[in-house]
């Protein structure tokens, strides 16, 4: 019914900038908050980023300053600059979305497929 698809991720040398993108698509009536998540191996996934519908943003203390989360509401997909990468920020990453769906009145989270994205020193 509501799908998210995650683009953008690949290889970076430490130093280096990566811009992931997830939209949106499906029955959709209006999209809430918009997160970026990420998942190392052998690590519980963590949130990363976090969006409003109005625009309001809040970052994991370990991205603060480096990344920067946006989303555009006319495609419904949100994006993930990541700037000054490191290699600690290897992992898979996961856009969720709360999306209430057409002729509903309640939210629903859905997932992307996750995009990996590696950082080499």
């Amino acid at each position: 019914q509501v799908q998210l698809v995650e683009s953008g991720g690949g290889l970076v040398q430490a130093g280096g900038s990566l811009r992931l993108s997830c939209a949106a698509s499906g029955s959709i009536r209006s999209i809430n908050a918009m997160r970026w998540y990420r998942q190392a191996p052998g690590q519980q996934r963590e949130l990363v980023a976090a969006i409003g519908s109005g625009g309001y943003t809040n970052y994991a203390d370990s991205v603060k300053g480096r990344f920067t989360i946006s989303r555009d509401n006319a495609k419904n997909t949100v994006y993930l600059q990541m700037n000054s990468l490191k290699p600690e920020d290897t992992a898979v990453y996961y856009c969720n979305a709360g999306v209430v769906v057409a002729l509903s009145r309640h939210e629903y989270l859905y997932w992307g497929q996750g995009t990996q994205v590696t950082v080499s020193s």
